[in-house]
């Protein structure tokens, strides 16, 4: 057994062959493979191999992308048959909301170049003659999908890989995992120790395991995946005599199901509630090849549905019922990318649709790993997306959840129940009290938008249609549905604009303490973060500027408020989503010599916003502070008392306004409050919610990771020229966004404004056209309340950028003319947030 690799992959499913393979095909040969048993013989084997493009991940839907192109090259590559049969899958459609989530996507496959085609009932009857077409609205279908066979994929993979010089070493358990005082990583084996510079977990079920022996919670437990697989049935055996096409892959999304052709009979995979998690504490020691006990009592009324829709299924017997472990996050995406608080220690766990994802996955993990960077925004499915509040209660909840809701409408505005509410700020039960309706980011339970009092939708407001799945709103225990799901203009819409409306005109409190914050201090504090960060860190005490982290190539990796607080002292705030990403790279990239110290803050500080016309006048009543535009300009922060809590007071806001964040410590949140709501009324203060801060963030064109801003485009690109400063000799990223600049840029951020919009703005993702050619994507969209416009953001090539310009956008299926608008349609010249 070799001693020293420079990558040493764990696992040997389809994922971390692949892993290896893409490595090696970068000409790192010098990498080695672990495997406890022999490949493939924990969870691929018995996958179902299907290669699903649908995704609404851009993500996810990339890494699918690549894998079904991959695939098919790999017979010549190896001279090994990978199964692969191209069958096409035909996705049905029984409910207008199913309908549009099909034309949503088509946006998002359109800007990737997935092919999608639309069908109609008849043309889904010609493909599949056994289905019946009863309700079925219509379909899509991707020609380019189909199915293969998993443990052929993976010996193809991994012959692919050893050709090109990686080594495979099967029968050899992992015991440890160390990392040296040097950087090096040690791994442990029943049959040797080698050292190496990188490590990557691709242990399926045995991810937390793998994660416990060098400390990390892993956020992956698997859920029990049932499939049942039935005799020949004489029609498909007909049709194979007589020579004609596989009917190919049927899923009935409404009825939570999958079907196909499996050896002359049919295959069915249902998705269904109360499916339970398994291998909590990860499977034995000896665990190969295994399954569980079938349960088909739980898949009942998905086999009645599936007899319904198919009759055929009903009329043969049941040869086996394959019943195994399938990996899951909380999401239901896979973890691929970096692991926090551990150099060099890679994940590439959490696969569901692992078959589909493998191919991609080991392809952009190897690249993170050869060049330092991804090569497409790998946000969707970064390891750091979850947060230490992901322990194993929260896991068995929200991934059973997930497993439960694969085939449901994966509505733009869904907020999903499992484990909540989990985090809560102090105000949490004074917002409810006054009408929130609270959505979920990174644990937190954050105001959406808030109902008038009383305010509930009854059964014929939800209007929910005669399908298993027509889950298409909340479910709160103990309060009235306040809110419908929809990729339309839903109930909440008018709430929200009366929330806009309130804040231009008069004054509203918003709670933000989700927000990542930290402090930076130490003597090396000023110069470790100016050759960190994009802009020029404050030099003056009090002063505050946005400042971004960039990747070597210039692309967009974070967003910080940076505050000087105090000489060498540097208060920081980013996305509440993104914490545990943010901040990973900040401590990773911290000297070794002790000049800069780092300290989290984000649960010991809450943010309340105070934002509107009248905010000054609110806050100004309960302090002794000159709040003043000429003592307390735009742009700055001061420590005051509120009453007698002391706070940071920052003048900055997400929506545009005259408005103050107020940092605070947590406990003093509730006084704070209160205070401030007493002090409001006068001037009928009421609260705000995301949706609504959304919406006014789109009327002022700003920006968020990962839509407008991504490591796919150069900082300059998404419009960040006042937030870079070149004047500094050395910055993370300078050289290569010079690079790119000098290159010619691809990319433009723009705002348009969207034309004949009645029930449907822009989300984002949608495709935008130029005379029938595809030139841009949408990057976010909506209504802006205060200047009366269907907007969406969006970046298009640089020679359709050009104010004025006529453009066309695709929502739901239906175009619509759009022209280029200069930035901040609302106050261009921030006369309100300078007032």
């Amino acid at each position: 057994m070799k001693t020293t690799a420079r990558v040493v992959v764990i696992g040997g499913g389809v994922v971390g062959v692949s892993t290896l393979y893409h490595l090696a095909k970068l000409g790192w040969s010098d990498c080695v493979l672990i495997e406890r048993k022999e490949l493939t013989s924990g969870s691929t084997w018995h996958a179902a191999g299907l290669l699903p493009l649908f995704n609404l991940s851009y993500s996810v839907g990339k890494l699918h992308q690549y894998s079904v192109d991959l695939y098919p090259s790999l017979e010549a590559e190896t001279e090994l048959n990978v199964g692969f049969s191209n069958v096409s899958n035909i996705r049905l459609a029984t409910t207008r909301d199913r309908m549009d989530e099909y034309k949503y996507y088509a946006g998002v496959a359109k800007t990737i170049g997935v092919e999608v085609n639309f069908l109609t009932p008849d043309e889904v009857k010609a493909i599949w003659p056994l289905a019946e077409m009863q309700n079925v609205l219509g379909a899509i279908q991707h020609p380019a999908d189909g199915y293969i066979q998993p443990a052929d994929l993976t010996q193809a993979l991994a012959k692919g890989a050893r050709q090109r010089g990686a080594t495979i070493y099967r029968n050899t358990t992992v015991t440890d995992i160390t990392q040296k005082a040097n950087g090096e990583w040690v791994v442990t084996t029943d049959q040797g120790e080698i050292t190496c510079e990188h490590v990557v977990s691709a242990t399926g079920s045995f991810a937390r395991q793998t994660g416990a022996m060098v400390g990390l919670d892993i956020p992956v437990v698997p859920v029990e995946h049932q499939y049942i697989v039935t005799e020949q049935h004489p029609a498909i055996m007909e049709r194979r005599k007589q020579g004609l096409p596989e009917m190919g892959v049927l899923r009935e999304s409404d009825a939570s199901w999958y079907m196909r052709e499996e050896a002359g009979g049919l295959l069915l995979g249902p998705y269904e509630i109360g499916a339970p998690a398994c291998y909590v504490k990860g499977p034995a020691a000896n665990s190969e090849y295994e399954l569980f006990p079938d349960a088909l009592e739980r898949l009942e009324p998905y086999i009645l549905s599936a007899i319904e829709r198919v009759p055929a299924f009903g009329e043969v017997g049941v040869k086996k019922v394959y019943n195994g472990a399938i990996a899951y996050t909380p999401d239901g995406s896979p973890i691929v990318g970096p692991a926090w608080d551990k150099k060099n220690f890679w994940l590439n766990e959490g696969h569901s649709f692992g078959i589909t994802a493998a191919g991609g996955a080991g392809w952009q993990l190897a690249q993170w790993i050869v060049e330092g960077e991804p090569s497409i925004d790998m946000m969707g499915v970064d390891p750091r997306r979850f947060g230490d509040y992901a322990g194993e209660g929260y896991l068995i909840e929200k991934n059973e959840e997930a497993y439960a809701k694969v085939f449901t409408v994966h509505y733009p505005d869904e907020e999903r129940e499992a484990a909540r509410p989990l985090r809560r700020t102090p105000c949490y039960d004074r917002m409810k009290a006054l009408g929130a309706v609270f959505g979920s980011v990174f644990g937190w339970e954050r105001p959406n938008w808030f109902a008038p009092e009383g305010y509930e939708l009854t059964d014929a407001d939800l209007d929910r249609p005669d399908v298993i799945l027509n889950h298409n709103h909340p479910d709160v225990p103990g309060e009235p549905i306040r809110e419908k799901w929809s990729f339309r203009r839903s109930n909440y819409f008018e709430h929200v604009g009366n929330e806009c409306r309130h804040v231009t005109q008069h004054v509203g409190i918003q709670d933000m303490s989700a927000f990542a914050k930290c402090m930076i201090s130490g003597p090396g504090a000023e110069d470790w973060l100016n050759g960190l960060l994009s802009n020029v860190v404050p030099k003056k005490t009090g002063r505050v500027t946005l400042s971004y982290l960039l990747t070597d190539i210039g692309g967009v990796r974070a967003e910080f408020t940076v505050y000087k607080k105090g000489p060498q002292q540097y208060y920081l705030v980013s996305a509440g989503a993104l914490e545990r990403h943010d901040q990973d790279y900040l401590l990773k990239a911290l000297p070794t010599d002790g000049s800069v110290r780092f300290e989290r803050l984000t649960t010991a500080m809450g943010v309340l916003v105070v934002a509107g016309p009248k905010s000054r006048d609110v806050l100004q009543k309960l302090t002794h502070a000159d709040l003043s535009n000429g003592a307390f300009p735009w742009l700055t922060g001061q420590s005051v008392s509120l009453g007698t809590a002391k706070v940071d007071l920052l003048r900055v806001n997400f929506i545009g306004e005259l408005g103050f964040e107020i940092h605070h410590p947590i406990e003093m949140q509730n006084y704070i409050f209160d205070k401030i709501m007493a002090a409001g009324a006068e001037f009928q203060i009421k609260p705000f919610g995301i949706r609504a801060m959304t919406a006014m963030a789109i009327e002022k064109s700003y920006k968020l990771i990962p839509r407008e801003l991504s490591i796919e485009y150069a900082a300059l690109e998404s419009g960040l020229d006042r937030f870079v400063s070149f004047k500094k000799p050395a910055f993370k990223g300078r050289e290569g966004l010079l690079a790119r600049k000098e290159a010619g840029l691809k990319w433009q951020f723009v705002t348009l404004e969207v034309f004949g919009v009645t029930d449907a703005d822009a989300r984002g993702s949608e495709a935008i056209f130029r005379d029938g050619e595809l030139v841009g994507r949408a990057t976010s969209g909506g209504y802006g309340w205060r200047c009366g416009k269907s907007l969406a953001l969006a970046m298009v090539g640089p020679e359709h950028a050009a104010v004025g310009t006529e453009l066309e956008i695709v929502i739901l299926g239906e175009p619509h003319r759009a022209v280029v608008i200069p930035d901040s349609p609302f106050d261009p010249d921030n006369n309100a947030l300078r007032s």
